[in-house]
């Protein structure tokens, strides 16, 4: 049996034979199945909210040893804070403060802190387009924060 990897998300860490351009190391992808079963590979489409989306074309995935060669990473979303970061000049992020994780196109993992501002009428977390880079190791020890997603129509039906 052919062991390719799970769907999620994950960093190339060398180029996909034959598709070098398209995939090449160091690119930010997502491993998924299609209905039929065949595994694929894609690349980043849009992003919006600081989430990537996935789009066309889809590559089915056809080398095991490149499929194998990914590293894989932590799901967008949100999470807290593991310690404080320093972000020097006085600045720091708390311990247990509530953050965002994206990706830039490199697979490289990207926080954003999650803002209360004062101004804001509605009781909302707002998270900045602009945020900061972290290394593997700090990703990894980030703590998963289950938020609730709510869509537009769950909110009308509450009111």
């Amino acid at each position: 049996m052919i062991k390719l990897p799970s769907p999620g998300l994950y960093r190339t860490t060398k180029p996909y034979p034959g598709m070098e351009e398209q995939f090449p190391a160091n690119c930010l992808v997502y491993v998924g199945q299609k209905p039929e079963g065949a595994t694929f590979v894609v690349r980043p489409g849009s992003n919006r909210r600081n989430r990537w989306f996935w789009g066309e074309p889809v590559t089915i995935l056809r080398s095991v040893s490149w499929g194998e060669s990914l590293k894989p990473l932590r799901a967008q979303g949100f999470y807290t804070l593991p310690e404080d970061i320093d972000l020097g000049g006085g600045g720091k992020w708390l311990k247990n403060a509530i953050v965002q994780l994206g990706y830039n196109t490199e697979g490289r993992a990207i926080l954003f802190v999650g803002e209360d501002h004062e101004s804001e009428e509605r009781n909302i977390l707002v998270f900045s387009e602009q945020g900061i880079l972290i290394d593997d190791k700090m990703m990894d020890r980030l703590n998963w924060a289950p938020i609730l997603p709510v869509k537009r129509a769950d909110v009308n039906e509450a009111t």
